[in-house]
């Protein structure tokens, strides 16, 4: 089992905080600060932060901005610091702060960019899967697969579930959104009609930026 002490650590939460993440900065975000609760949230809305809050994919209320990406598309929000929770994403991002080398976030929508930045590094790199509340989950494991991809002539794939992760992305990227239609997150987030955002945070490669966390902050790399 390898430690993170000496690892880039990609965290992903494809449905969709990264996604998320990854959108605002390419529109013009000035900076994203992940918590791990709604009370920091509210806590840095109170001094000046425009705050984002969901939990069981829904936005909490009393805070402006939910978890949809295309909420993230707003003028209004160019330069602007975000605060954010959710229920997987930015808990993970904070447990991986605190030894990573580096902390970036990945998504479909940047994934050639993080790969790109990733050859040119001296460190091991750990992709980090937010999952659903501990569990595994079939969008995530399948961007992890597609990283793995990505990096498979630069480095050397060290776990079995990274080759797992792999072969999935290989079987399934022909269809993506067909292969993760009867997975858990997705019957999730139909049932609140969010079908756009699914097929969004699946397009590869919209966008040439990387969150990276600055302190306890995302910027674009």
């Amino acid at each position: 089992m390898h430690t993170i002490d000496n690892c880039i650590v990609v965290v992903t939460d494809i449905f969709r905080a990264t996604s998320c993440m990854v959108t605002g900065l390419a529109y013009g975000v000035g900076s994203i600060t992940p918590v791990a609760t709604v009370e920091e949230c509210m806590d840095l809305q109170q001094k000046g932060y425009i705050a984002a809050a969901e939990r069981n994919a829904m936005k909490v209320e009393g805070f402006e901005l939910d978890n949809s990406p295309f909420s993230y598309m707003d003028e209004r929000l160019v330069g602007a610091n975000i605060a954010m929770t959710t229920t997987n994403g930015t808990l993970s991002i904070t447990k991986a702060k605190s030894a990573a080398v580096k902390v970036l976030v990945g998504a479909f929508l940047n994934l050639g960019a993080v790969a790109n930045h990733l050859r040119s590094q001296p460190y091991d790199v750990l992709i980090l899967c937010a999952g659903w509340k501990g569990r595994v989950n079939l969008e995530d494991t399948l961007y992890a697969g597609a990283l793995v991809n990505a990096l498979k002539d630069t480095y050397i794939i060290a776990e079995d579930s990274a080759l797992l992760a792999a072969r999935a992305y290989e079987q399934a990227q022909s269809d993506l959104l067909g292969y993760v239609s009867t997975s858990s997150h997705v019957r999730r987030l139909q049932r609140l009609g969010i079908h756009k955002d699914i097929a969004y945070c699946l397009q590869h490669d919209l966008y040439d930026v990387v969150p990276v966390l600055r302190g306890s902050t995302l910027v674009p790399m």
